[in-house]
């Protein structure tokens, strides 16, 4: 086709344009695919995830971290490829369980035989009933059974009725093998050894523990950012259990909420309770009232590593000033 003078440089220049818009929009089409199932990175801040990802940690393990902003949607959690079967790591709400069986489903055909519960926490554990429909058995540690009999049941219900898109009539399960201390998984390839350390986010939280990969996944025991809920924990224990898992030699850490994190991420969980009861038993000792309190307690660092204040979490200064005067 013939151009009139002039036209043939401005058309040239036209299709060029056009051929780097379709390559820009082929790019940003394979980046969004990729996103899918991303390599882990290297170092991780404590900000708020917009997003879910799913990220290989090492060959057969993954970590799905869920976003908490602008909707919480639920618990991060992990899975685990053995020879002949697949172990995931917190059950979520129930349709993140579905969302996370599928996604199984599209790296392995290898029947999903177990669901460890970190604690008894709904964000946690809800979707128990998912992996049960598909034969799967829920596992937790020994000191959940009462909470999953009491709390947990409570919680359930209640979102029932505040979620009943989602809930509908779904029937709460409980897990159905508990164990005290200790229970390992290993095949002579994969070995993950689900480990209860005492009285932390809950009485009755546990971690997996990936010795071979340096891989530890702990629910609510450590999180990375501002999502240390108090409600049910004794924060002078929860001290006394990071410092058992610091002596193990991990390398990545796969937190209950937040980013990926590293032996730094659990240090920080500890000094934060560590500074937090030392500030607030510092003003009870000079006759503080809690509500005094609550204004003066500062630990700048925490906003860097949160992003947002410390007086966001002040539930968390309220339980710790009851602790520190019952």
């Amino acid at each position: 086709m013939a151009f009139p003078s002039g036209e043939a440089g401005r058309c040239a220049n036209k299709m060029k344009e056009m051929t780097m818009l379709l390559n820009n929009k082929m790019i940003r089409f394979l980046l969004m695919t990729l996103a899918l199932f991303v390599a882990a990175p290297e170092n991780s801040s404590a900000a708020v995830p917009e997003e879910t990802k799913v990220y290989q940690l090492a060959p057969g393990v993954y970590f799905r971290k869920c976003q908490t902003e602008p909707e919480f949607l639920g618990c991060n959690q992990g899975w685990v490829i053995f020879k002949d079967f697949v172990l995931v790591i917190d059950a979520n709400f129930p349709n993140q369980a579905a969302e996370v069986v599928k996604l199984i489903r599209s790296q392995t055909d290898k029947p999903i035989k177990y669901i460890f519960d970190t604690h008894h926490h709904g964000d946690h554990a809800d979707g128990n009933m998912i992996y049960k429909a598909i034969g799967a058995v829920p596992i937790a540690s020994e000191r959940t059974k009462p909470l999953f009999q009491t709390l947990g049941l409570e919680g359930f219900e209640t979102s029932k009725k505040e979620k009943p898109d989602e809930y509908g009539e779904l029937a709460y399960k409980l897990p159905e093998i508990y164990f005290p201390r200790k229970m390992v998984f290993d095949d002579g390839q994969m070995r993950v050894e689900l480990l209860h350390f005492g009285h932390a986010h809950t009485g009755g939280d546990a971690v997996a523990w990936l010795p071979k990969q340096g891989i530890l996944f702990t629910g609510d025991c450590i999180v990375n950012g501002a999502f240390n809920f108090t409600g049910n924990s004794d924060t002078a224990s929860w001290i006394n259990v990071i410092e058992q898992i610091k002596k193990l030699p991990v390398k990545t850490l796969a937190p209950g909420h937040g980013e990926l994190g590293d032996m730094g991420t659990i240090k920080t969980q500890q000094r934060y309770f560590v500074e937090l009861r030392k500030e607030i038993a510092g003003f009870i000792k000079k006759g503080r009232t809690l509500e005094e309190i609550k204004t003066e307690v500062k630990l700048p660092w925490y906003k860097k590593w949160t992003g947002v204040p410390i007086l966001e979490r002040e539930e968390n200064i309220v339980h710790v000033y009851g602790e520190l005067t019952k």
